[in-house]
């Protein structure tokens, strides 16, 4: 946030530390959920080794704690503090615990970032009975960020990793723990997705008056262990299809991006790109996503966002309904 770059300076092989190259985050502190693995802890390496105060959410402290050695060290070095908590967004109990804690030690955040998430996995429900991706995406992170949504200064933000593996599906709000509908894990994921978007379009609305705004991510394709239920070959065959769409256009084949190229987008979104530009917005590959048709042709990993998952009036039907199902007004 010190040194404002040119927001179109970044792209799609850009990584964490090419978008945070001279900007200087002491005295900004940072929650990131899903700092154990993959996206989470390349975030929190980044955001700590730039000198800020960045406190991790983790369901295995032990295994967070051995993944994240790394961050210790680099933080150190550069006048940045890297804690953990713990979080098991799959059980409500462990989310409220978690926002009470935070809130007990009432120490201020200039950016919450819902990183954590599962894919595709088998059926399945959380501690609470919702469906395991809608319960642990979206559910979770719904409790804990508007329980600790106070502590979030004037001028932050909140950024939710979606994909582009909204395009799957929209919400379903009749049904949203396939009560009645057959289990596709990929729908599924779709779901949690879109719920992931429209989350911060409506928490931009309602918070945006005092100066806080909220954005959804697409990291991008990446090998991570996000990927470690999706059965085998379905990776493979989703990546041909979309090449052979890409030779058919007459465009390179998909490229995988990196970790540190994933994370790229949740950093720029979090403390480099203007507020205003990302505010209730879809951002991939470092900058704000296009809208596209809701029945377009799928022909890349980074293709845009869907009408429906920006939708307001979806959106407000969405808070309404995560209030029902968790009990809770905010």
């Amino acid at each position: 946030m010190t040194k404002m770059l040119e927001a179109t300076s970044f792209g799609t092989t850009s990584t964490t530390d090419e978008v945070l190259s001279g900007v200087n985050l002491k005295g900004k502190r940072i929650l990131v959920t899903g700092a154990s693995a993959g996206l989470g802890v390349e975030t929190v390496r980044s955001l700590a080794a730039h000198g800020a105060q960045v406190v991790g959410a983790a369901r295995d402290l032990n295994k967070a704690k051995a993944r994240t050695e790394q961050v210790q060290k680099e933080a150190a070095a550069n006048g940045g503090s890297f804690e953990l908590v713990e979080l098991d967004l799959a059980n409500l109990k462990s989310v409220r615990a978690c926002a009470d804690a935070l809130l007990a030690k009432g120490e201020p955040f200039d950016v919450v970032i819902a990183n954590a998430g599962v894919m595709a996995t088998p059926f399945g429900h959380t501690a609470d009975g919702f469906e395991t991706q809608f319960g642990t995406n979206h559910l979770g992170h719904f409790v804990l960020v508007n329980r600790v949504a106070s502590l979030i200064r004037a001028g932050g933000r909140l950024i939710n990793l979606s994909s582009s593996g909204h395009r799957y599906a929209n919400v379903d709000l009749d049904d949203p723990n396939f009560e009645g509908t057959p289990y596709e894990p990929f729908v599924a994921y779709g779901r949690s997705k879109t719920a992931n978007i429209l989350f911060a379009v409506a928490f931009d609305k309602r918070h945006r008056d005092r100066g806080v705004r909220a954005a959804a991510v697409h990291p991008g394709g990446i090998l991570t262990e996000l990927g470690r239920y999706v059965e085998s070959g379905r990776l493979e065959k989703i990546v041909e299809e979309i090449n052979q769409q890409l030779a058919a256009q007459g465009k390179g084949p998909f490229q995988w991006k990196s970790i540190a190229q994933g994370a790229a987008t949740s950093v720029w979104a979090a403390v480099v790109a203007p507020a205003d530009e990302i505010g209730g917005q879809y951002c991939e590959n470092c900058h704000v996503g296009k809208t596209v048709p809701d029945d377009a042709t799928i022909t890349a990993v980074s293709e845009g966002v869907r009408g429906y998952a920006l939708d307001p009036k979806n959106a407000q039907a969405l808070w309404k309904k995560s209030e029902e199902l968790v009990g809770e007004s905010f």
